[in-house]
């Protein structure tokens, strides 16, 4: 009895030391964590409570509240976020599908060619989409000389050059997971759907889709949330009038030098960021989503 209770306390101990180490292993970067991000959040959120006078003031999100030209700041974001996503869905999908189909040969040189992108600097890239669209670009060019149309059509510093760009730029961050859900389905499933008399589209539709859809969620909400703080695209394709959240965080330091309302803007499109993660995990099961989950 008394060997027992030595041998317990002994295992005790023995745990706690491994607690200790295994924290002592973490300290590091916890230390790192607290330096990059949560001291700078802070920040943000103990300058957006600044007034211009220099006292605690809740004038930086009051002056949100009452201009609408705020409101319509991120009805824009949003609804490019939306729409960024939506087109993403609709060209990343299709393709992921057809590249999931093609021998691993083949299929990886097409993934090669999805990821070409990521090795040119997104600022070349969105220039490169400037010189394509605009009124003497190529795809004008060739759209009046292939008779498609009589005039050169405006395709940038709006909407619809901004939209292209983003996409653009973001669709390989919908292909990759929804290729990875892709491939990691057993084919033999289509296989049982249809000697179960199911017709291809039916297989498609009860079997492969349902259980793509974490990837497909995962793609989507990447895309969504990094589209919410994107600068460089709307900057250049929209030409200033499309004004998303972060052009107007850069307007408040470089031209009104009011770092209060910047970080204001920047707390409030934070939080929003966090809450549809919340949302996800809550109601999508981000866990799964993630790989997280079995």
């Amino acid at each position: 009895m008394v060997a027992a209770r030595i041998n317990e306390t002994g295992l005790r101990r023995d745990e706690r030391l491994e607690q200790l180490k295994l924290f002592g292993l973490g300290l590091p970067a916890m230390l790192l964590i607290l330096v990059i991000l949560v001291i700078p959040v802070g920040w943000l959120f103990y300058v957006s409570f600044i007034g211009a006078d220099g006292t605690f003031s809740l004038e930086n999100y009051e002056r949100m509240l009452k201009r609408k030209s705020y409101a319509r700041i991120f009805q824009t974001t949003f609804e490019i976020s939306f729409l960024t996503t939506g087109l993403c869905i609709l060209i990343g999908y299709p393709l992921a599908y057809f590249i999931s189909g093609l021998p691993t040969r083949i299929a990886n040189l097409c993934l090669i060619t999805v990821l070409l992108p990521f090795w040119t600097s997104l600022l070349v890239r969105t220039y490169a989409w400037l010189v394509l669209l605009q009124k003497r670009g190529l795809v004008n060019d060739w759209g009046i000389s292939l008779g498609l149309w009589d005039e050169p059509i405006k395709m940038v510093h709006n909407m619809t050059g901004t939209l292209i760009g983003m996409v653009h730029i973001m669709l390989p961050f919908l292909i990759l997971p929804v290729y990875g859900a892709m491939r990691a389905i057993d084919r033999d499933l289509m296989k049982a759907a249809a000697n179960l008399g199911a017709s291809p589209k039916r297989a498609f539709w009860t079997v492969l889709f349902p259980l793509t859809l974490p990837g497909l969620f995962a793609g989507s909400l990447m895309v969504f949330i990094l589209c919410l703080g994107f600068f460089v695209t709307p900057a250049v394709l929209g030409g200033g009038k499309v004004i998303m959240v972060s052009m107007q965080i850069v307007s408040n330091i470089e031209l009104f030098v009011n770092w209060g309302a910047a970080s204001a803007l920047g707390v409030v499109l934070l939080v929003s960021t966090m809450v549809i993660l919340w949302i996800a995990s809550r109601f999508l099961n981000l866990e799964k989503m993630t790989g997280g989950g079995h």
